[in-house]
């Protein structure tokens, strides 16, 4: 009497190859999405052209030597490329491949999202339109190390929700709309290196994590806030700390923070790696959307789905002028409702901030201040790629 597999040889071979399929998309899986693995880096620092004596410490230029010299090692770059200054010239024609800045055919609205956690990835834009073009505000001349000389003070003086120095105020408090509850940071940094970046296990790649306390502990940061994920995809623009590791073609808005303390948000189809370069950009991150038009106002319409826009976890970053900056953490899906994204866009409209930008949220909504986690993440929270930092870089007492 024959066996059923001898009677139906069709099906027993049709079970094998699905077998072999379901083992070939695991090790794919684990190798794209779950085992880590180290990115080639562009490499390009930029140099702060507004060091003074007093920021260039020796804590500083360590920092900037060995992020230089981990983000280099290894790769052939064009000669005059390993160390640029904000005001060196830099063919765009041999940087192109590397830049979302030059290509003007992006879809408003693509590849939207709003969290890592099945919300869709990124989080689109709110700014591209039909000719890719973004309007940019008049930069203040003055520096920021002489503004707002009265919230600084000679010697650390630290409370319960606010820190003091010399180059550094923070105040942080926590307050509602509505039925969600929030974590606000005002920031003012005398000395924009003080407005930090942190990669997971310091180390540029795919599938590096730490949490986020782990990553300020680590940086000495006062306060620390996730960033946006970057990890999790090869997409979009990465400028940590003065360093351009990714700058690939994106339909994200992008948000970049220039040594000169002014923050602009485009769309990832304005960004151009030869304007990074001569600008100074200082960080850049890739997530969005921005929550705030080109001249500050409320956005009201959001090209995405109805999941995105509801009311979720956030983070998100605000810019009121050079040296004036706040961030953002709304709690969500337990107690505290969330927030959706028209509210946070009328919530940092109301803070008096000129742009706003979104960070990664849901379940990596986290705030730490002085070393613990103050809010209350979704999930128990989860550790991320990167984070934002405020960090003293010169000596305090």
């Amino acid at each position: 009497m024959q066996s059923k597999a001898r009677k139906h040889p069709v099906l027993r071979n049709l079970l094998i190859d699905l077998l072999c399929c379901g083992a070939a998309l695991t090790v794919f899986a684990l190798f794209h999405h779950v085992l880590p693995r180290q990115e080639q880096s562009l490499g390009i620092v930029i140099e702060n052209p507004y060091k003074t004596e007093k920021t260039k410490t020796k804590e500083a230029t360590e920092t900037t030597e060995e992020t230089a010299e981990e983000s280099t090692s290894g790769l052939n770059l064009p000669e005059g490329t390993r160390m640029l200054t904000a005001s060196a010239g830099v063919s765009d024609t041999s940087l192109q491949s590397a830049s979302g800045g030059r290509r003007q055919n992006s879809r408003p609205g693509g590849n939207q999202g709003g969290g890592s956690d099945g919300m869709g990835g990124k989080g689109g834009s709110a700014l591209t339109d039909a000719d890719g073009s973004v309007e940019t505000q008049d930069a203040d001349d003055t520096p920021i190390s002489e503004k707002f000389a009265d919230k600084y003070t000679e010697s650390v003086v630290v409370t319960e929700n606010s820190y003091s120095s010399p180059d550094i105020s923070i105040t942080v408090t926590e307050e509602t709309l509505g039925s969600a509850t929030y974590y606000l940071a005002d920031i003012y940094v005398r000395d924009i290196t003080c407005f930090r970046s942190a990669l997971a296990q310091n180390t540029y790649g795919i599938g590096f994590r730490d949490s986020i306390t782990d990553m300020a502990v680590l940086n000495n940061a006062l306060l620390a806030v996730n960033g946006d994920y970057y990890g999790n995809t090869s997409e979009g623009v990465v400028i940590r700390n003065g360093v351009i590791y990714r700058a690939n073609v994106t339909d994200c808005d992008v948000c970049v923070l220039y040594y000169d303390g002014t923050m602009k948000v485009m769309p990832g189809s304005s960004f151009s790696v030869q304007d990074a370069i001569e600008d100074g950009a200082w960080q850049a991150w890739t997530f969005g959307p921005a929550l705030l038009d080109t001249d500050g106002s409320v956005i009201t319409s959001f090209a995405s789905t109805r999941r995105i826009i509801s009311a979720n976890p956030r983070t998100a970053i605000g810019y009121y002028e050079p040296g004036h900056y706040c961030m953002v953490v709304v709690d969500g899906r337990g107690e505290s409702t969330g927030i959706t994204l028209q509210d946070l866009s009328r919530l940092f409209a109301n803070l008096g901030c000129t742009a706003a930008y979104n960070l990664d949220g849901g379940n990596s909504s986290i705030m730490v201040w002085q070393d613990a986690v103050i809010n209350e993440p979704s999930g128990g929270g989860r550790e991320s790629s990167d984070a934002l930092l405020i960090a003293e870089v010169n000596d305090v007492e």
